[in-house]
């Protein structure tokens, strides 16, 4: 598949169900390679996984739901837990700071890159997810869940949660998107 093929592919999808498409093993082993593949400003490797299934990711919204105590809708919320996993996606900082300790002059730039290649490593599992058959969302209810995250995993200090992929067989396929403009976002000198 091309890179933008899978792209296309990829979409926002929040009615999921358990039933992956492919076994947990291929989901598990894509999540490895992927991590592996995805590169990072000065070979830091800063990003970590985690990665819940089944029980345990039932488990995990159950904790959220309870941390943001009813602010956050049920229905929302059980929309992820009805899903078959959830990836957590962290950066680590104790390996951002010592770059930053041996690289003083881009200091201030290592966690800039640490949460870019965050970011292609979600869109990357997230594609790569998408080309097996299976849907997935991004979510963002870190900080306020970052406390009960590192102590349910016995994670370090020095993960900093960015964002939840809440995961699984895809229940209904969201509405087609509406084709923009690109030029108001793309300019070609």
């Amino acid at each position: 598949m091309s890179v933008i093929t899978g792209l296309e592919k990829r979409r926002s999808r929040y009615l999921l169900n358990k039933e992956l498409p492919v076994a947990k093993e291929k989901v598990e082993e894509v999540i490895k390679r992927v991590t592996e593949l995805v590169p990072d400003a000065f070979d830091m490797k800063s990003a970590r996984v985690v990665a819940a299934f089944g029980e345990e990711h039932e488990a995990l919204w159950d904790e959220i739901e309870r941390v943001f105590e009813g602010k956050v809708p049920h229905d929302k919320i059980q929309s992820f837990r009805n899903g078959a996993g959830t990836i957590l996606y962290f950066y680590e900082e104790e390996v951002v700071d010592g770059l930053a300790a041996k690289f003083p002059t881009y200091a201030a730039n290592f966690p800039v890159w640490a949460n870019h290649a965050n970011g292609m490593l979600q869109i990357s599992i997230w594609t790569a997810l998408a080309e097996l058959g299976i849907g997935a969302s991004l979510q963002h209810y870190n900080p306020v869940i970052d406390d009960m995250v590192r102590e349910r995993y016995k994670l370090p200090k020095t993960y900093r949660l960015v964002a939840q992929m809440p995961f699984g067989g895809i229940e209904k396929e969201p509405e087609a998107k509406a084709k923009e403009k690109i030029e108001r976002r793309v300019q070609i000198v």
